[in-house]
């Protein structure tokens, strides 16, 4: 019993570092790049240790993915519940933002394109996204921040569709990830605040 106990353990503990050293070489060299031998080299394993954990590279992507996704979403969670408002939320993001582009190869981003059942988890969690859309902007209604003159229904549709845009044009190519956000996210949040809120606003920026 303990020798099976053993082998979980230690295919569980494999699991985690295949997904971790995978999403690190997906991250650093794009998706299409990296080989499911380089995967399997990089911790020293055989090939056919590697496909019996994980069938393909793109269960490897969805499952890293989804890692880290709850993971970066409970740590900012912590964080942002220390802000002190919507305006203070919004600083941190951008930072968090800032920071995850820059240690991404913008490659990463078209490869994602390329694979169905990742797109697909986008799409299931928009739903989600959107929900907190709308509560984070009823909140920074309530703390004088954004007008509420404003339809945030439709807003959200708007921002989503130029977040496709920018991610099907691969302007993050061209531009930086602080030319995108100055040009295109905060132009169109600094329409949806009141003169408080825009003051706020321009003072980080």
């Amino acid at each position: 019993m303990r020798d099976i106990t053993n082998l979980n353990d230690y295919r569980q503990s494999l699991r985690h570092r295949i997904i971790e050293n995978a999403m690190q070489l997906f991250w650093k060299h794009g998706i299409r790049a990296v080989k499911m031998d380089d995967v399997a080299h990089s911790l020293s394993i055989s090939k056919r240790t590697l496909y019996e954990i994980f069938s393909t590279k793109e269960e490897v992507l969805l499952e890293g993915l989804t890692t880290y996704r709850q993971q970066h979403a409970e740590e900012l969670g912590q964080q942002l519940a220390c802000c002190r408002d919507v305006m203070d939320i919004l600083l941190y993001v951008y930072r968090d933002k800032i920071e995850e582009f820059r240690l991404v190869n913008p490659v990463f981003f078209s490869d994602l394109q390329l694979y169905p059942e990742v797109m697909l988890s986008f799409e299931s969690d928009r739903e989600r996204q959107h929900k907190e859309f709308l509560d984070f902007m009823q909140r920074g209604v309530n703390e004088g921040f954004f007008r509420s003159d404003i339809d945030f229904e439709l807003v959200g549709k708007m921002l989503s569709a130029l977040g496709n845009y920018l991610m099907t044009n691969e302007l993050y190519r061209t531009y930086s990830i602080e030319q995108l956000f100055r040009n295109m996210i905060f132009v169109t949040l600094r329409g949806l605040c009141t003169k408080k809120g825009a003051d706020r606003l321009d003072t980080f920026l």
